[in-house]
């Protein structure tokens, strides 16, 4: 399959995965939580996919690189946050689970396209 497309990249469909399980998993949090945790998981999951597709857009690999590390650095934000919300018992270990195994397999994919990339320079 060509790539035409940042939607044609399996990361951004990962990650786009990542975003929507972060809403619903933040959809019970207390209202209180809302310019708290809830906002800042919700912000972090959203900055990973839109990274992605803003490298993608921006037609060089060396700025496409740069977008990656920073969806990277959203991620690191993101599984922060989400062992926060376990510590602070905002979040259950069941619930986090499939977020954080979700987050490690975003993790490794974009280390691939990054090591893929880095081969073009």
């Amino acid at each position: 399959m060509s790539i035409q497309s940042y939607r044609d990249l399996d990361v951004w469909n990962v990650a786009m995965d990542l975003a929507a399980s972060c809403y619903k998993a933040t959809r019970e949090f207390p209202r209180e939580e809302m310019f708290g945790l809830t906002s800042q998981i919700r912000r972090a999951a959203s900055s990973i996919p839109a990274n992605i597709a803003e490298g993608y857009g921006r037609n060089s690999t060396r700025e496409f690189l740069r977008h990656l590390s920073i969806a990277r650095g959203s991620l690191m934000e993101l599984e922060t946050h989400v062992l926060l919300a376990l510590r602070v018992n905002r979040m259950e270990p069941p619930d986090s689970r499939p977020l954080l195994e979700l987050a490690e397999r975003v993790s490794r994919m974009l280390f691939n396209l990054k090591i893929s990339l880095e081969k073009r320079l």
